[in-house]
């Protein structure tokens, strides 16, 4: 019997209205992101910090990739 390492299967997606993301493992809800920055955090959060977030293939990215944040341009920042 082979013993495989299971993977999480983390999906950031689309945005909602106000631009933020939801972020969950399977079907359970990690956080919400505003941000890349909070992406990496709320995997930190949950021990998943050892994953590349940008490039990462255990990372399922709905609705835009991890550079698609809408509203933040709205916000003024640079």
């Amino acid at each position: 019997m082979e013993h495989s390492t299971r993977h999480p299967h983390i999906v950031v997606h689309s945005p909602a209205l106000d631009g933020s993301r939801r972020v969950t493992e399977d079907d359970v809800t990690l956080g919400l992101a505003s941000h890349l920055d909070d992406v990496v955090e709320i995997l930190r959060l949950a021990d998943l910090d050892r994953i590349e977030v940008e490039e990462s293939d255990l990372i399922e990215w709905q609705g835009g990739g991890p550079d698609d944040w809408p509203g933040m341009s709205e916000h003024g920042e640079t």
